[in-house]
C-alpha cells in the first residue's frame, strides 16, 4: 500500500484503528473483537456513497453512463449485508480468546466489467459503459481469505451476488421512484 497516495487515508485509517484497539486491550485489559469488513452491499445503501455497487445501480436505473476504470478487469468480491451482520453477531458471541482480526467478506471474485454487465442485465438498462483511466493505486484484486471466519465462526456467505443485487436494485428503484 502507498502510505501517501490518494487512498492512503482510507488504507492507513483502517490499520490505525486496529492498532489502537490492540493497544487499548494491552493497556486496559478489556476484551476486543476485530473483524475486517470487505466490500458489502445491500438495501439502504446511500445512492451517493461512492461505492461501486450503488454507483452502477443508480446510473443504470437513471439511464446514465456507467464509469469503468481501466479495462474493468480488476476484481472485487461483494458480501451481502445480511451475511455480514450474521458474521458479526457470530464474532460477538465467540469466547473472549477469539479476538481476530477475522476477514468478513465473500471469497467469490468478479471483475468490475462483469459486475456492470450483470447490473445492466438485472435492471434492463440501456446505459452505456464509459471508459476512464485507472486511478492511481487502485488495487487490481480485492478478495478476502475467510479461512479464519469459517473455522472460528462456522461462517461463510450464503447470498449469491445476483440474489443480493436483485434486492438492492429493488430498494433503489423504490428510493428513486423508478
Amino acid at each position: 500500500m502507498n502510505p501517501i497516495g490518494p487512498r492512503a487515508c482510507y488504507d492507513e485509517g483502517k490499520r490505525c484503528a486496529e492498532t489502537l484497539f490492540f493497544d487499548y486491550r494491552r493497556q486496559h485489559g478489556l476484551p476486543i473483537k476485530v473483524v475486517r469488513i470487505f466490500n458489502t452491499y445491500g438495501p439502504r445503501m446511500h445512492p451517493n456513497d461512492g461505492r461501486v455497487v450503488s454507483n452502477f445501480i443508480v446510473a443504470a436505473l437513471q439511464g446514465n453512463p456507467i464509469s469503468i476504470y481501466g479495462d474493468g478487469g480488476q476484481t472485487r468480491s461483494f458480501c451481502y449485508c445480511d451475511d455480514l451482520v450474521d458474521a458479526m453477531i457470530r464474532m460477538m458471541e465467540t469466547d473472549e480468546d477469539v479476538i481476530g482480526p477475522i476477514n468478513i467478506g465473500n471469497p467469490s471474485e468478479i471483475t468490475i466489467l462483469q459486475l456492470a454487465e450483470t447490473i445492466l442485465r438485472l435492471t434492463g438498462s440501456k446505459s452505456k459503459l464509459e471508459r476512464h483511466p485507472l486511478p492511481q493505486d487502485d488495487p487490481m484484486q480485492r478478495c478476502p481469505d475467510i479461512t479464519r471466519a469459517r473455522a472460528a465462526l462456522d461462517w461463510q456467505p450464503h447470498t449469491g451476488l445476483e440474489d443480493g443485487l436483485k434486492e438492492t436494485i429493488g430498494y433503489f428503484r423504490k428510493l428513486l421512484q423508478l
